[in-house]
């Protein structure tokens, strides 16, 4: 059971290790937010539905089912425009250290839905993680757009996480992920028929870009999403969710040496960044060590 439990804690983390790629990807494809994100979701979905006949995976789903995959695909849609554009107006190192922000939205969402108490650790953990926000603000008050982008991003992201670990429970992961994807690209869609975005010049790309774009919307959405969302089976959201902050340090890490001096940041922004992610860490060791306890009383 322990051997299982590391098993899916590995594949999670080479998950997160896959999105803090997909962010440089986001950076380095020169489209706008909104038709990279297009672009990303029906790509995916394209490659999941060959996937699916390959494997003879039943497309079928129940009408309920389609209204909370519909609802939730608008979500993940409008999470990863946010995303996008705050890469776009800010850098990938400001994006994604605020979005580190959603374990603590996670943490005030999981009760309504999961039907427990909120935990006060939880509330003061992310008040701290609020302080190293505003040491961030204060002093990369230039980035301020792209930090309000990513936190509504983060808070997307944490509602999307504690809906899939609903949604598990009864569906399979491939076809959560199948028809979130698509009804998010759908989405989008509209939104570009609607504001007449759509032209000839929209599917001139350079060939840069399709080969990012095929990269991120195969490995980074396609492998990536089913995996995750089937994660959900053995792991909580908060769980699942607290991993995913640790995106940050994958990310900059690539950023710094891809983007170099583009991604350097003032003293007083690695402080604030060094809050929320050891708080993020040390919010793990305190469950971790709760788990433990448990498990001895129950013994």
């Amino acid at each position: 059971m322990q051997e299982s439990k590391l098993k899916h804690y590995l594949q999670l983390h080479f998950i997160v290790f896959i999105w803090g790629f997909s962010a440089i990807l986001g950076a380095l494809i020169s489209l706008d937010a909104i038709p990279l994100t297009w672009y990303r979701m029906t790509i995916a979905v394209v490659f999941i539905a060959v996937y699916f006949i390959i494997r003879k995976i039943s497309f079928k789903v129940d009408r309920k089912g389609l209204l909370k995959f519909a609802f939730s695909g608008v979500i993940i849609a409008a999470h990863w425009v946010t995303f996008f554009m705050a890469i776009k107006v800010s850098n990938i190192s400001v994006a994604l250290v605020t979005m580190s922000t959603g374990a603590f939205f996670t943490s005030l969402i999981e009760p309504l839905f999961f039907r427990r108490k909120i935990q006060i650790i939880e509330i003061l953990l992310g008040l701290l993680v609020i302080g190293g926000l505003y040491i961030i603000f204060n002093f990369q008050s230039e980035y301020t757009l792209g930090i309000i982008y990513a936190l509504i991003s983060a808070f997307l992201s944490a509602l999307f996480a504690v809906l899939n670990g609903l949604y598990i429970k009864k569906y399979d992961a491939n076809t959560i992920s199948f028809y979130q994807l698509l009804f998010g690209a759908l989405a989008v869609t509209l939104y570009l028929l609607f504001t007449q975005k759509f032209s000839v010049a929209f599917f001139q790309l350079p060939t840069n870009d399709w080969l990012y774009l095929i990269l991120l919307s195969s490995i980074c959405t396609g492998y990536a999403f089913i995996a995750s969302v089937d994660i959900m089976k053995y792991l909580t959201p908060y769980t699942v969710m607290l991993t995913i902050n640790l995106e940050p340090i994958y990310a900059i890490v690539f950023a710094l040496i891809i983007f170099g001096e583009k991604e350097q940041m003032s003293t007083e922004f690695y402080y604030g960044a060094f809050i929320i992610l050891g708080v993020v860490l040390l919010n793990g060791v305190i469950k971790n060590m709760r788990s433990i306890k448990d498990k001895f009383k129950k013994n």
